[in-house]
């Protein structure tokens, strides 16, 4: 996940100034499975549900190509881990975890899901 050609991105521009941005990509383990590697939203635009909203779009794209589930993690950031909560996220242990020791993995499952 080092460069933008790797999945699938969404910019979210408000005029001419983008705003929030969100990828995700095949899960590097597992063929059935997406990964989201950033949702991110500036500062200034939080608190607008953006950072859900981009969520859902991922999700949906997840399910066109055929993914089961969605993983991610966060580390130090309680906002987003509160929208993953909210979004039907749920924390998990990976069978070969990828993160430093403080990080936290999160998955759902999308099949089906609205």
């Amino acid at each position: 996940m080092g460069d933008f050609s790797d999945g699938y991105w969404w910019i979210v521009y408000l005029g001419k100034e983008p705003v929030a941005f969100a990828g995700v990509c095949q899960a590097f383990y597992h063929s059935n499975v997406g990964y989201f590697s950033r949702v991110g939203v500036l500062k200034k635009h939080r608190g607008r549900g953006l950072q859900r909203r981009l969520m859902r779009c991922l999700e949906a794209k997840a399910r066109r190509v055929g993914w089961s589930q969605i993983i991610t993690d966060t580390r130090f950031n309680e906002h987003s881990a509160n929208n993953l909560i909210a979004a039907g996220y749920r924390l998990y242990t990976p069978p070969e975890p990828w993160g430093i020791r403080e990080t936290l993995y999160w998955t759902k499952g999308v099949t089906n899901v609205e």
